[in-house]
């Protein structure tokens, strides 16, 4: 009879820990760091100084970039190694935007003649991002554009910044870049941040300068990225143990009860 109780016992406690293994475990919530944000230069580029002890990782979680990113922007290599001192590219925003200082009111002069611009008193610059398909950094006829990324193009002296979005043109006929129109005469920053998906396969930043009437030209090559599934899928807790967990408690239930019924008979 004692041998029977202690089956009994062992067949409960079997039982329990299966039912309680299965039993579904709440992780507790990460807290919560504010970090700050970064500011986007006139240009709308996001620059940041890199410091003594920094790695992409730690700028990742600061600033919600990923380390390819970070690593693919700035043409580092496949270590992501970054050298203090050093400014890298975060990301392309909207330009700061800075408040007037009020002064004095101006004090009224006589008009003069304004000097007549001549003909082509302006320039334009065009950028392509193309599809660099094979990976060379040198743009074949065949390879495309690439809609969604972001350009920005900032005169060296500040008075001139401008963000656009390239595009696809259907109606285009040959050329598929984003051309910068009215530009004034001067030295000119361009950078591109590639969209989402694309890796850069060249430097993509240029300086240009232009005179009225100029048309210039500058491409920069991007990359689909090639996405593998690892297949790492984490599996749930079989329903089968539980179902076993529980048979096994019910019979080590069902034997103590008749254990004990029978030592009362006796």
């Amino acid at each position: 009879m004692k041998t029977k109780i202690i089956f009994a016992g062992v067949l409960f406690l079997a039982g329990l820990f299966l039912l309680w293994s299965q039993m579904p475990v709440s992780a507790s919530p990460a807290p919560q760091v504010a970090y700050p944000s970064p500011t986007p230069g006139p240009d709308g580029r996001i620059i940041y100084i890199v410091k003594d002890g920094d790695t992409c990782e730690q700028l990742s979680i600061l600033y919600g970039v990923s380390v390819d990113y970070i690593r693919t922007t700035n043409l580092l290599d496949n270590n992501c190694t970054l050298r203090a001192g050093k400014p890298i590219m975060l990301g392309i925003g909207g330009p700061s935007v800075s408040s007037p200082t009020p002064g004095p009111s101006p004090t009224a002069t006589p008009v003069t003649p304004t000097p007549t611009v001549s003909a082509g008193g302006t320039a334009s610059i065009c950028v392509l991002i193309y599809d660099d398909a094979n990976g060379d950094g040198l743009r074949q006829s065949t390879e495309g554009a690439i809609a969604g990324a972001a350009i920005s193009l900032t005169s060296e002296d500040g008075t001139f910044s401008k963000t656009l979005t390239s595009a696809i043109n259907p109606d285009a006929t040959a050329y598929q870049g984003m051309c910068f129109d009215n530009v004034p005469q001067g030295k000119y920053n361009v950078s591109a941040a590639a969209p989402d998906g694309y890796n850069p396969t060249s430097d993509l930043t240029s300086n240009v300068e232009v005179v009225p009437g100029d048309t210039a030209y500058i491409d920069f090559g991007a990359q689909h990225k090639v996405v593998t599934d690892t297949g790492n899928t984490k599996k749930g807790p079989s329903p089968l143990l539980g179902i076993f967990g529980a048979m096994l408690l019910l019979g080590g239930v069902g034997l103590g009860v008749y254990a004990w019924r029978m030592l009362r008979r006796k």
